[in-house]
């Protein structure tokens, strides 16, 4: 991605669609001249000299030529935010046009054609963080709060576009570096050695450290469910009433729901927002003996999704008796994280909780009638709690939600570990190295430290607009 903070860029910055209004959003040193040419004011001020966060009523037009008169575009509504106090730290301006597509594209190809280049993903972003308005891991924050389809997951990237994780982590790397002076300083003087006293000190700091990253790491898990959810795959023989159960879950009617076994003869995917928990449920082919090919692939398939699971929903036939598809399906998840829904118990029921404890001793067992919507909402409250798994349910602090910020930490860790034997062997090169890698590690999740690749691969997420 290109890094030319020279260029003037511009993007429409809303969804691709019929809509009420639609953004074109221009941010560089040249964004209020364009604005100047293309803009006729209502009041006949032009933006150049506008105040600033204040909606400017007027005309977006292709500025007249010879004896051509200016063409009308759309009527707009404009506003200007001026370096610094933009979210770009430039000049920022943002056509507020009607939004359709035709619309937004004759403007936008306007604006490039008096001077601004199409901006590339997430290129404002990446501005508002080089420019020293965001560091990294609150930059990723915005993407997380645009992909975020729970209040919790919003709350959680709302704190760390806050800086809440960025304090945190920033603390622990500031620490890190204050020993690693000390130990570079001692370096310089070969002759010098630590006494115990010292030691004992220095290892104290660390192990503080180690304990304070250590916290931050412990609720990630709880954390990256809150950013990108779970997928739960519901699973078991043919027709023991998986979609039903599925649909009560979505509170709409998603499946197609026969007395014909063998129904749903592909996996179908819906999210639904469970008590702040994003779910992914997935409801597959019932798994027995295939009589064709279709089948057969439906069944393989059910096979890979259980392989992937987060959480496995197998759902037992309470009045069929437990069956040797069953018992194949029990085996195969005994290692799993999964609970069961032991169905149709409004039925004279042939299976008791305890026959299935025998082989899935330590799994959850709710019993339910999803045709007659009985203990759906107790399943849902097993689903949850299998979720979290004592974890942290809520987001109110600082917490590690991303994968690439866990992995950085994990390595810190390990760094201040090794440093840590350093000092307890006498060797201050190990310790001085290692207390540096630790560093590093912790400025990869804030920019502290920079990798041109991974911001490249960070920003390219975004879309064009933001």
């Amino acid at each position: 991605m290109s890094n030319n903070l020279k260029d003037t860029i511009c993007a429409i910055s809303t969804p691709v669609g019929e809509a009420g209004i639609g953004i074109v959003r221009l941010s560089g040193s040249k964004a209020l001249k364009i604005a100047d040419r293309i803009f006729l004011p209502g009041n006949g001020k032009k933006p150049s000299k506008m105040s600033g966060y204040m909606l400017h009523y007027g005309h977006i037009a292709q500025p007249s030529s010879g004896k051509s008169k200016a063409e009308v575009i759309d009527e707009v509504l404009l506003a200007v935010m001026r370096a610094p106090k933009s979210y770009t730290k430039e000049d920022v301006v943002e056509i507020n046009a009607h939004g359709g597509i035709a619309c937004l594209k004759k403007i936008l190809s306007l604006v490039v054609k008096k001077g601004a280049r199409l901006a590339q993903p997430g290129e404002f972003t990446k501005r508002a963080f080089l420019n020293g308005r965001l560091d990294l891991s609150q930059a990723e924050a915005v993407l997380d709060m645009i992909n975020a389809k729970t209040e919790d997951s919003l709350r959680a990237a709302a704190l760390q576009l806050e800086g809440v994780l960025s304090k945190a982590v920033k603390g622990i790397r500031g620490s890190i570096l204050e020993i690693h002076a000390d130990i570079e300083a001692l370096l310089d003087f070969p002759d010098e050695e630590l006494d115990i006293a010292e030691k004992n000190n220095i290892r104290s700091k660390l192990n503080r450290i180690i304990s304070a990253l250590k916290q931050l790491l412990k609720e990630s898990a709880g954390g990256r469910i809150l950013r990108e959810g779970i997928t739960c795959v519901i699973c078991g023989k043919p027709n023991v009433g998986k979609s039903t159960i599925m649909n009560r879950l979505l509170k709409q009617e998603r499946v197609i729901v026969t007395a014909v076994a063998g129904t749903t003869r592909d996996a179908i995917e819906e999210t639904v927002n469970l008590n702040g928990i994003a779910l992914k449920i997935v409801d597959t082919a019932g798994i027995v003996e295939p009589e064709d090919e279709p089948s057969k692939a439906g069944i393989l398939l059910s096979r890979k999704y259980i392989d992937n699971a987060d959480l496995i929903l197998l759902v037992i036939d309470a009045g069929s008796g437990l069956k040797k598809e069953d018992l194949e399906i029990i085996n195969s998840i005994a290692s799993k994280k999964a609970l069961v829904a032991l169905n149709k118990i409004d039925l004279t029921a042939k299976i008791k909780p305890q026959d299935i404890k025998k082989y899935l001793a330590g799994k959850k067992i709710v019993k339910i009638s999803a045709k007659k919507n009985i203990g759906i909402r107790e399943l849902e409250n097993a689903i949850r709690s299998m979720v979290w798994s004592g974890g942290v349910s809520s987001a109110s602090h600082a917490m590690i939600t991303n994968v690439r910020h866990e992995a950085a930490a994990k390595q810190a860790l390990r760094a201040l570990e090794e440093a840590v034997k350093g000092i307890n062997t006498g060797a201050g090169e190990i310790t001085a190295l290692s207390l540096k890698q630790a560093g590093d590690a912790l400025g990869l999740i804030t920019g502290e430290v920079l990798d041109d690749d991974l911001l490249d691969r960070i920003f390219s997420k975004f879309c064009i607009g933001k």
